[in-house]
């Protein structure tokens, strides 16, 4: 059997192993919960979320990039490839409707292929277009979107607690894409997932978060989910713009960013929230450059396989020297390609749970098949 062979078994046998855990953890997870706004019913906040249930959505999305990348390959090898060789149409004859009642490029574009993907349909809302500009209230505005037929709503507002209150009012799934202050629990997700993959298991490893953080929903939702993996959590930025008291979120601060960098496993740079501040937060944008933005000299106090995550958009000069954020430590554009994966998850974990459960099912039977039909072909080399 030759080594090549080899490392393909295992990576079926691991593939395998991860569909069929899924598949018995996602129906235990599935089950509906006794507070309605809850994941599995709505997908609100990473508070809310247990350890266990991060993890399926982590895995469910790596299993989905092995379908979709397969796919893609189109070759005559796939039937041989580990894991899953099909992308799932679990959204198939669904609308999936994005009600952004702010500006965004990579979220909304994101859950826009993530759906297509997925086989459903999507329409975009734009608030400056609509019946709100009359006087109409959310939950007018959601209700008649339900009352088209939608099957499931994907929402950003700027008032935090908008998608726990419309997963309250209405009868489909709601998906928090960001509410004010408060979260963004798929960045979140995507976030973890790109660390994942770029350096294993998360528990033990140090995430430093600079910047913005009194008024950054990724830094919460962040949190939420590192230190549930296991991760130890570290903040720094301007005391203008760090909470009262950070440590009471279970994380370290300090207002020094170089005595953090040198025993990080990833450091995260956030945007300068400039239209949720008070003008007389923060002096200048030099001055935060100075003494807070991730430079090229800070950068290089960075121990070798440490990387660099933005949840974008980029202020480039600001808060990220724009040779850092194109740096080889830099998986930015990584965070990006993770969002579409993360998200289809999530869209399948709550839109369409049974035919997901299904599918993790299959994809377990048919890895298992794989292994077999390997095994019995390779055995001399």
């Amino acid at each position: 059997m030759t080594e090549k062979m080899t490392e393909k078994i295992k990576e079926t046998q691991k593939g395998k192993q991860m569909a069929k855990n899924l598949s018995s953890q996602f129906l235990e997870l599935a089950k509906p919960t006794k507070q309605k706004f809850l994941f599995p019913n709505h997908f609100i906040s990473t508070q809310d979320l247990t350890r266990e249930q991060i993890l399926s959505l982590l895995n469910t999305a790596t299993l989905l990039g092995q379908a979709l990348k397969q796919g893609d390959k189109n070759s005559d090898d796939s039937q041989g490839a580990a894991g899953p060789t099909k992308l799932p149409p679990l959204l198939a004859n669904k609308t999936i409707i994005n009600l952004f009642f702010e500006n965004s490029t990579r979220t909304r574009t994101s859950f826009d292929l993530a759906v297509r993907k997925l086989g459903g349909s999507t329409l975009n809302f734009a608030s400056s277009t609509s019946s709100v500009e009359k006087g109409e209230t959310l939950v007018d505005t959601a209700k008649n979107i339900v009352a088209m037929g939608a099957h499931g709503i994907v929402v950003r507002h700027s008032s935090a607690g908008s998608p726990q209150f419309l997963a309250s009012n209405l009868e489909i799934p709601v998906i928090n894409a960001g509410d004010g202050f408060h979260e963004h629990p798929t960045q979140a997700l995507l976030d973890a997932f790109t660390m994942r993959e770029k350096l294993g298991d998360l528990a033990g490893k140090r995430v430093v978060i600079l910047g913005d953080i009194a008024h950054s929903r990724v830094a919460r939702s962040n949190i939420h989910v590192l230190k549930k993996l296991g991760a130890t959590v570290a903040v720094s930025g301007p005391p203008t713009l760090l909470p009262p008291n950070p440590e009471a979120l279970g994380v370290e601060s300090s207002f020094r960013v170089e005595s953090l960098l040198e025993s990080a496993d990833v450091v995260m740079t956030l945007r300068i929230q400039r239209e949720r501040q008070n003008k007389m937060q923060l002096p200048s944008l030099d001055e935060y450059t100075r003494f807070w933005g991730l430079t090229k000299e800070r950068a290089s106090r960075l121990k070798p396989g440490a990387i660099i995550l933005h949840p974008g958009p980029i202020n480039r000069g600001v808060e990220v020297d724009a040779e850092v954020a194109d740096g080889d430590r830099s998986v930015i554009l990584h965070q990006v390609a993770s969002g579409i994966l993360v998200r289809m998850a999530v869209l399948a974990h709550v839109c369409e749970p049974k035919g997901t459960a299904q599918w993790l099912a299959e994809v377990s039977g048919q890895s298992s098949s794989q292994s077999t039909s390997r095994s019995t072909s390779g055995g001399v080399s």
